[in-house]
C-alpha cells in the first residue's frame, strides 16, 4: 500500500495509524470512565438514601415512643398529639421508602414494617384510651408490658432488619460498580497493548524506508556544506576587516558626541543662569521703582507733616492770643471784684451779700488767671515740640530727596544690567542652539555608523555561524549516515 509514496507521506500514514489507536484509547478510557463514575455516583447516592431513610425510620420510631411514655406519664394531650403526629411520619417515611427501593426483598420487609407498625399503633391507642379513664399506673403499666411491649419490640426488630438489609445492597451495588471498573480497566489495557504494537509495526516499517532514502541525500548535503563552508570562510575575513573599521568610526564620533553634549550642557546652564540673572534685575528694577514710589510717597508725607505742624504752630499762637485776652479780662474781673467789695462795705446789710458775690467773683477771676497762666506754659511747650518737629522733618526731607536721587543712580545701573543680561542670554542662546544643532547632526552620524558596525558584525558573525554550521553539517551527515546504517561516508 506504501508503494511508490514519499516518505513524508508514508510518516504521515504511520502517524495517522498511530492517532487513531490512540484516540480509540482515549475515548474508551472516557467513556469508560465515565460508565464507572457514573454507577459509583448512582450506587452511593441510592445507597445514601436508603440508609438514611431506614436510620429516619429509626429515629422516628423511638420519639414516637418517648411521646407515648410522657403521656403515660402526665397524660397531656400535647403529648398524644405529637404521639399520633410521629406515628404519621413514620407512615410517610414507609410510603418514600417503597418509592426509592426496587428490591424485592427490601419491599417485603417495609410491607411487614407496615404491618407491625399497624399492630403497634392499635395497642398503644388502646393503652392510651384506658390511661384517659383511670388513674392506675399498675394497671397500665400491666397492659402496657402485655401489648405494646411486645409489638414495639416486633417493630424495632423489623426496622433494624431493614437496615442490615440496605446494607447488603449496598455492598452489592458497590462490588457491581468495582466489577465494572475492572472490566473498563482491561478494555483500556487491551486497546493500549493493540496501540503500542501497532505504533513498534509503523516505526519498523518507516526505520527501512528511512535508511533507502536518507543515504542518497546525505551525499549531496555532504557536497554543498563543503562549499558553503569555503564561501563563509571568505565572507568572516571580509566582515571583520569591515567591522574593524567601523569600530574605529564609531569611536571617533562617540568621543566627539560627548563633547559637543557637554558644550551644548554648558551653554544650557549659562543660558539659564543668564535668564535667572536677567530676571533677578528685572526684579531689582521693579523693586527699585517701588522703593522710590515709596520714597516719594515719604516726601510727600514729610510735606505734610510740615503743613500739619506749621499750622498747629500757627494755631498754637492764635489759643495763646486768646489766653492773654483771658487773663487779661481776669485782672480786671479782680479789679472790679475789689472795688466792688469796698464799695459794698460802706453800703450796710445790703451791701455785705454783695460784698460777698463780689468775693466769690474775685475768686474766680483769680482762678482763671492761674488756669490761663497753665496754658500759656503748655503752649509753649507745644511751640516748642512743633519747631523741633519742624527741624526733625526738614533734615528727614533732606535725607528722602538724597535717598531718591541715589535710587535713581541706581535704577539707571540696574537697567544697564538688565540690557546687558539680555544681550548676553540671546548669544548664550545662539550658541546653545547650533551647539545642539550640531548634537543632533552628530547624533544621526553616530547612529548611521553604528548601524554599519552592527551589520557589519552582524555580516561577520552570520558568516562565522555560517561556516560553523556548515562544518556542523558535514558532521552530522556523517553522523546520519551511521545511525540509518547504510555504511557510507
Amino acid at each position: 500500500m506504501m508503494a511508490g509514496r514519499t516518505y513524508g507521506g508514508k510518516l504521515a500514514i504511520g502517524v495517522g495509524i498511530t492517532v487513531l489507536f490512540t484516540m480509540l484509547t482515549i475515548v474508551t478510557s472516557v467513556v469508560g470512565l465515565v460508565f464507572v463514575v457514573n454507577a459509583k455516583d448512582a450506587a452511593i447516592t441510592s445507597a445514601t438514601e436508603d440508609l438514611t431513610g431506614a436510620g429516619n425510620l429509626s429515629r422516628t420510631m423511638e420519639t414516637r415512643i418517648a411521646d407515648y411514655r410522657t403521656y403515660l406519664f402526665n397524660k397531656s394531650a400535647e403529648s398524644a398529639r405529637l404521639t399520633e403526629d410521629h406515628h404519621q411520619a413514620f407512615r410517610r417515611m414507609l410510603d418514600d421508602l417503597r418509592r426509592s427501593i426496587d428490591d424485592p426483598e427490601v419491599l417485603a420487609k417495609l410491607d411487614q414494617i407496615a404491618d407491625l407498625d399497624d399492630g403497634h399503633a392499635a395497642a398503644t391507642a388502646e393503652v392510651m384510651a384506658a390511661r384517659r379513664t383511670t388513674d392506675d399506673t399498675s394497671a397500665i403499666d400491666r397492659i402496657n408490658d402485655t401489648t405494646v411491649v411486645p409489638a414495639r419490640e416486633q417493630l424495632q426488630q423489623a426496622i433494624t432488619d431493614l437496615i442490615e438489609l440496605v446494607r447488603g445492597d449496598v455492598a452489592a451495588d458497590r462490588e457491581a460498580a468495582s466489577t465494572r471498573a475492572t472490566q473498563a480497566i482491561a478494555l483500556v489495557i487491551g486497546l493500549g497493548v493493540l496501540t503500542t504494537i501497532s505504533a513498534v509495526l509503523v516505526a519498523l516499517r518507516l526505520s527501512r524506508d528511512l535508511k533507502r532514502e536518507v543515504g542518497t541525500a546525505v551525499g549531496h548535503i555532504q557536497s554543498s556544506s563543503a562549499q558553503l563552508e569555503a564561501a563563509a570562510a571568505q565572507q568572516v575575513n571580509g566582515g571583520r576587516d569591515q567591522a574593524s573599521a567601523m569600530s574605529e568610526i564609531t569611536t571617533t564620533i562617540s568621543e566627539l558626541l560627548i563633547t559637543s553634549r557637554q558644550i551644548a550642557d554648558t551653554a544650557q546652564r549659562v543660558s539659564k543662569i543668564a535668564e535667572d540673572t536677567e530676571a533677578a534685575a528685572r526684579n531689582g528694577d521693579a523693586t527699585i521703582g517701588e522703593t522710590r514710589a515709596s520714597i516719594e510717597t515719604i516726601r510727600s508725607q514729610v510735606d505734610q507733616i510740615v503743613q500739619h505742624m506749621l499750622a498747629l504752630g500757627e494755631k498754637s499762637q492764635q489759643i495763646g492770643q486768646v489766653v492773654d485776652l483771658v487773663s487779661e479780662l481776669a485782672e480786671q474781673t479782680n479789679i472790679l471784684a475789689i472795688n466792688a467789695t469796698i464799695e459794698a462795705s460802706g453800703a450796710g446789710e445790703w451791701g455785705r451779700r454783695f460784698a460777698v458775690v463780689a468775693e466769690e467773683i474775685r475768686k474766680l477771676a483769680d482762678r482763671t488767671a492761674g488756669s490761663a497762666k497753665e496754658i500759656r506754659t503748655l503752649i509753649e511747650d507745644v511751640r516748642g515740640a512743633v519747631n523741633t518737629t519742624v527741624m526733625a522733618t526738614e533734615i528727614g526731607a533732606k535725607a528722602v530727596d538724597a535717598g531718591a536721587r541715589k535710587f535713581d543712580d541706581a535704577t539707571n545701573s540696574f537697567r544697564e544690567i538688565v540690557q546687558l543680561v539680555a544681550t548676553t542670554n540671546d548669544a548664550t542662546r545662539e550658541i546653545e542652539l547650533s551647539t545642539k544643532q550640531q548634537t543632533t547632526a552628530v547624533e544621526q552620524v553616530n547612529v548611521a555608523a553604528s548601524d554599519t558596525a552592527r551589520v557589519s558584525r552582524e555580516t561577520e558573525a552570520s558568516a562565522v555561524q555560517t561556516k560553523q554550521t556548515a562544518a556542523h553539517l558535514s558532521n552530522l551527515s556523517s553522523d546520519l549516515l551511521e545511525m540509518v546504517g547504510t555504511g557510507r561516508h
